[in-house]
C-alpha cells in the first residue's frame, strides 16, 4: 500500500460537532439535564432518526443492518476498499446521561464530514455505526455481537431484559428475530473499529490527563440467582424456624463484597435489582431473585471468579436451608486492544500535543464484541468526578473537542 501524507493539520468543526451533541442532547431529554433512550424505545428511533437525517444531509450513503445498527459511509478509499468504521451507540440506560455514547456517534459523523471536506482518499472507506443496545437493556452489544457474528440464539430467548421486552423492541423499529442473525459482516470488508468513549471513571480527571488509550474491554458475565425457600407467617413463626429466601440473598451479597475485595482485588461484582416474594410487610420471603453481574479484564480470573461466586451462593443457600437456581444470563469476553490502534491513537495524540494515559476500560463496549473479528481501539476523555449512567455525567467541552481530534487523526493514521 503507497503512504500517503497524512494532514496533520486538520481539525474537525468544533461549532457543528456541538450542534450535533446538543441536538441528540434533546432527543428523550429529561428535566434534570439527561437523557432516556432506552434501546429501541421511542425515544431512541427518534435519535436513529436523526443520524439517518444527518448523515444524509452530509451526503453519506446510510444502510441499516438486521440488527437495527445504522451506518453512514464514506467512500474515500481504493475501489473496492475495506472500511474503518468509527461510532458507538444513541441507547441510553433508563435516566441515564448525555454523553455516554452519543459523543462517540457524534464525533465519528464529524469526522466523516471533515475528511469529505478535506477531499481525503485514504487507504480505506470510513463508516460511522450507531449499534443496537450497546446498554444492554434488551441484550447487551446486541447490534455489535450480530454484526460479528457472536449472537446467539439462547441470549434471544433468555434476554436479560425480559422475552417480551425484547419482541417488543423489534417491532417498534420493524426489526425481526431471523434478521438478528442475519447482520454478520465479512471480516475480509474490515479494516478495524475505532471508539471515542468517556471514561465513566475517575481516573483519567484525578491524574490530570487529557486522553486514555484503552489497552483491554473487561469480560462480563450476568446471572440471575433464584434463593427458595418457605413463605409463612411473619409474625407467628419463630426466628429459628424460617427458611427466609430474603435471608439467602442477603448474606450473599455481603459475602460476595467481602470475597471480591479481600480475593480478587483488580475485579468488581453487583447485585443491581433484588425481587422478594410474596413481597408482604407480614410474610416471610419465599423466594428471592437478584441480578448479579461481575465483571475482570482477564479471561483466568473471570473463570475464577464465576466458580468463586457461585460457590459461594450455593453455601449462602445451604446456611439458610434454602434451595439454589441459578440462571445464566451472558458472557462477553475480556477483550485486548489491537497493537497497531493504540499504535496509531498514540501517534495521533503526540501530533496533536496531548498527554495520555494507558488503562483499561471497567465498562463494557461494542468493541469487545469486534475485537476478534478486527483491529478495535479505543480512546477515552475525562469523566468529571467519574460520574456516568445519571444526568449529572459531564465531560468539559475542550475535552470532546480534543477527543473527536484525536480519532480523526488516529484514523488517518491507522495503516491497515
Amino acid at each position: 500500500m503507497p503512504s500517503i501524507p497524512l494532514p496533520k493539520d486538520l481539525r474537525i468543526n468544533a461549532a457543528r460537532f456541538l450542534a450535533d451533541f446538543e441536538a441528540l442532547a434533546a432527543i428523550g431529554s429529561t428535566q434534570d439535564g439527561g437523557v432516556n433512550r432506552p434501546a429501541l424505545s421511542e425515544a431512541h428511533l427518534q435519535s436513529r432518526g436523526w443520524f439517518r437525517e444527518r448523515a444524509e444531509r452530509a451526503g453519506l450513503a446510510v444502510s441499516v443492518d438486521g440488527a437495527g445498527s445504522h451506518f453512514a459511509r464514506l467512500a474515500c478509499g481504493q475501489n473496492p476498499a475495506r472500511s474503518l468504521l468509527l461510532g458507538s451507540h444513541l441507547d441510553s440506560v433508563p435516566m441515564g446521561g448525555r454523553f455516554d455514547g452519543a459523543l462517540g456517534v457524534a464525533a465519528a459523523l464529524e469526522v466523516l464530514e471533515t475528511v469529505w471536506d478535506a477531499g481525503l482518499h485514504l487507504p480505506v472507506d470510513l463508516e460511522a455505526v450507531d449499534f443496537t443496545d450497546e446498554e444492554g437493556t434488551l441484550v447487551g452489544l446486541l447490534g455489535s455481537a450480530a454484526l460479528a457474528n457472536h449472537l446467539q440464539p439462547a441470549e434471544i430467548q433468555n434476554p436479560r431484559g425480559g422475552r417480551q421486552r425484547l419482541l417488543d423492541g423489534l417491532q417498534r423499529a420493524g426489526l425481526s428475530e431471523a434478521g438478528l442473525f442475519q447482520a454478520g459482516r465479512d471480516p475480509a470488508s474490515l479494516a478495524g473499529y475505532l471508539e471515542l468513549h468517556i471514561e465513566q471513571g475517575p481516573r483519567l480527571e484525578r491524574k490530570g490527563v487529557p486522553v486514555g488509550v484503552v489497552t483491554a474491554i473487561v469480560g462480563i458475565v450476568s446471572y440471575r440467582l433464584v434463593f427458595e425457600g418457605r413463605a409463612n407467617h411473619a409474625g407467628t413463626t419463630p426466628m429459628d424456624e424460617r427458611c427466609d429466601a430474603g435471608l439467602g440473598a442477603a448474606g450473599f451479597m455481603l459475602a460476595a463484597r467481602q470475597l471480591v475485595v479481600q480475593s480478587f482485588p483488580e475485579c468488581v461484582v453487583n447485585v443491581g435489582a433484588l425481587k422478594l416474594e410474596p413481597g408482604a410487610f407480614n410474610i416471610v420471603p419465599g423466594r428471592a431473585e437478584l441480578a448479579l453481574e461481575f465483571r475482570s479484564a482477564d479471561q483466568q480470573t473471570l473463570d475464577q471468579l464465576q466458580q468463586a461466586l457461585l460457590a459461594l451462593a450455593e453455601q449462602e443457600a445451604r446456611a439458610a436451608g434454602l434451595s439454589l437456581t441459578p440462571v445464566f444470563l451472558g458472557r462477553h469476553e475480556p477483550a485486548p486492544m489491537h497493537p497497531a490502534m493504540r499504535q496509531a491513537i498514540g501517534r495521533a495524540a503526540a501530533d496533536l500535543g496531548l498527554v495520555t494515559l494507558d488503562l483499561p476500560s471497567g465498562a463494557g463496549h461494542d468493541g469487545q464484541s469486534l475485537a476478534n473479528l478486527c483491529p478495535t481501539g479505543m480512546i477515552f476523555i475525562p469523566s468529571q468526578a467519574g460520574i456516568s449512567h445519571s444526568p449529572h455525567e459531564f465531560s468539559a467541552w475542550h475535552d470532546c473537542v480534543n477527543g473527536a481530534n484525536l480519532l480523526l487523526q488516529a484514523a488517518l493514521n491507522f495503516n491497515p
